[in-house]
This record gives C-alpha cells, sequence and structure tokens, in this order.
C-alpha cells in the first residue's frame, strides 16, 4: 500500500537512504528486543508469535499504514518474501501462511503492555546508537508534520530560520 505524497514515510526512507550501512545483525537485533515484551495471551491457542506480529505492524506502519485495518490489508498483501523475513512461517500441516488477521492484531495491540514495548524500541535504538563509523544514526519525524498541520493559508506550522 503506497503512502500518500503528504506522508512522512517517504522522508523517512530518504534519511535512511543516507545511511545504506545498515548491518544485517541489526533486523535480528529488533527481533531480539520485542521478544523482551511480555505475551500477555493465554498461550493455549496462540497461533502467532508475539514478536512476528509486533514486526508485521511495524513494518506495515513504516509503509505507510495508518489505521489498524490498514495494517491488517499490509499483512495480506506482503511479499512472501517479506514475510519470511520477518519469521512468519508455513503452518505445521499446510504449506501456506498462517497470517494474523485485522482483528487478531487489534485485539493483542490493545492488551500489550505499553511501557514494555517501549522499553524494548529504546533498547533496540540504544543498541544501534553508535554505528560502526561512531556516528549517531537516527530517523527524525516531527509531530506537526505526523498530525498534518496547517495554517489556513495553506503554510505547515515548521518555524524557518533565516
Amino acid at each position: 500500500m503506497p503512502a500518500d505524497a503528504s506522508s512522512p514515510i517517504p522522508l523517512a526512507f530518504d534519511q535512511l537512504r543516507e545511511h545504506p550501512g545498515a548491518v544485517p545483525g541489526e533486523i535480528p537485533g529488533l527481533l531480539e528486543r520485542l521478544a523482551e515484551v511480555p505475551d500477555p495471551r493465554d498461550p493455549r491457542g496462540v497461533r502467532h508469535a508475539l514478536v512476528v506480529m509486533l514486526v508485521l505492524t511495524a513494518c506495515a506502519v513504516l509503509a505507510g499504514a495508518t489505521s489498524l485495518l490498514a495494517v491488517g490489508g499490509w499483512i495480506t498483501d506482503a511479499p512472501p518474501s517479506v514475510l519470511e523475513r520477518l519469521g512468519v512461517r508455513p503452518g505445521p500441516l499446510s504449506p501456506k501462511r498462517c497470517l494474523p488477521a485485522e482483528a487478531t492484531v487489534r485485539r493483542l495491540l490493545g492488551r500489550i503492555d505499553g511501557d514494555a514495548l517501549d522499553r524494548a524500541v529504546g533498547r533496540w535504538l540504544a543498541d544501534r546508537r553508535a554505528g560502526a563509523d561512531g556516528r549517531l544514526h537516527a530517523v527524525a519525524v516531527d509531530g506537526k508534520t505526523l498530525r498534518g498541520a496547517a495554517r489556513a493559508t495553506g503554510r505547515d506550522g515548521h518555524a524557518r530560520c533565516p
């Protein structure tokens, strides 16, 4: 699902392209950190690993999903190669991948410990804070841009430095 022209996602991707030295070990690091988030579900009947659902949701949002319905749509339409890389495996009785539905994602996100998720993502960011070149790598996202704030004249609400 492509992002709207006014979405901050293309700007974030442009910033990430400026730092192409991402190490393959960074992706498992995120998965490891997300695995630290406690699963609020009863283990009986769990079909989808918590870490897989969290990383699918994060990827959907980075791809421009702005609602849980859009997250569910992105998960449904994700290419098999992406799903495999994110840890979505075929079911034990079928070669087809069993994907979480939008309602499943919605229920889980409503029950997840937000503070634990915040700590896990914060630790992952701290782990990768300094790259091999010793520089900090980050993606700047401004709250006014995310909210689509604009003045009546159509100008954005960003302060301009002379």
